[in-house]
């Protein structure tokens, strides 16, 4: 039997309109990100900024979680440049394409949005989440850093101040938490509700003007500085530590990591 792909790409047309739908196909490793998916992710970002009929995206997922951010084992071995060269660069590529996207993007969180999954989540303009899903920026709990822009994307969307309790931390909100902090814009009470919530969305996008939405786009898109090297600078520099390869240990053999902050 064939094997589904790990990144499912949807053209749905409905009453004279069409949009795409991205879904993550992993559920097994709970969505968690690996090299393949992020190429995956490009190439359906590139088909879709040609399709001058799509009006909307949305990105969604199968299983338990939305996504529990980049796989350990896809980055957990890498050196530093490696790391800078080989993962963090191309993931930022991904999402900022995602993000440049003419057509406004939906992320429809039916479960946990963690690490990578959160940066995923963060580079679409819309966030719908299941009021059971937590969402989260854990990586220093691993001695690593949010690479793909994660931190930056945070900070313009809560603040300042909320993307350190999260960053810092390194502990999940729920739900309901991130809409008061503006991190999703919308809670769903169940799968049913997200759905009927989604509905009324692209009933909306897919009636807007399609120009106008992606001029709008294009205007907020002015507020972001490129700092792609300066993420994998940082995450290199991370993933360099012996703090980070104990994160690494801890994680693989399920035990707590001991730092020794070196």
């Amino acid at each position: 039997m064939e094997t589904e792909p790990a990144i499912l790409y949807t053209r749905i047309e409905q009453n004279d309109t069409a949009w795409a739908e991205i879904t993550l196909n992993r559920p097994e490793k709970g969505n968690a990100l690996n090299l393949p998916m992020l190429e995956q992710l490009a190439s359906v970002a590139a088909a879709i900024e040609t399709d001058r009929s799509l009006r909307a995206v949305v990105i969604r997922a199968r299983g338990r979680f939305f996504c529990t951010g980049g796989d350990i084992e896809a980055w957990g071995a890498l050196s530093p440049d490696e790391m800078a060269r080989d993962w963090i660069l191309p993931g930022i590529q991904v999402l900022d394409r995602i993000a440049s996207l003419p057509q406004p993007v939906i992320a429809v969180l039916s479960g946990h949005a963690l690490g990578g999954g959160l940066e995923l989540a963060l580079a679409a303009d819309l966030r719908i989440a299941v009021r059971s899903a937590k969402l989260g920026a854990p990586e220093v709990t691993l001695g690593m850093i949010s690479g793909w822009a994660g931190v930056r994307r945070l900070a313009e969307t809560i603040g300042v101040a909320r993307a350190r309790h999260m960053t810092l931390l390194g502990l999940p909100i729920a739900a309901a938490q991130a809409l008061d902090w503006g991190l999703v814009t919308a809670v769903a009470e169940d799968a049913a509700d997200l759905e009927q919530q989604l509905g009324v969305w692209l009933a909306k996008l897919c009636a807007n003007g399609p120009a106008a939405m992606g001029l709008i786009k294009g205007i907020l898109a002015t507020m972001h500085q490129d700092l792609r090297h300066h993420h994998a600078s940082a995450a290199a520099q991370a993933v360099g530590t012996e703090d980070s390869k104990e994160g690494v240990r801890a994680f693989l053999e399920k035990r707590k990591p001991v730092y020794g902050n070196r």
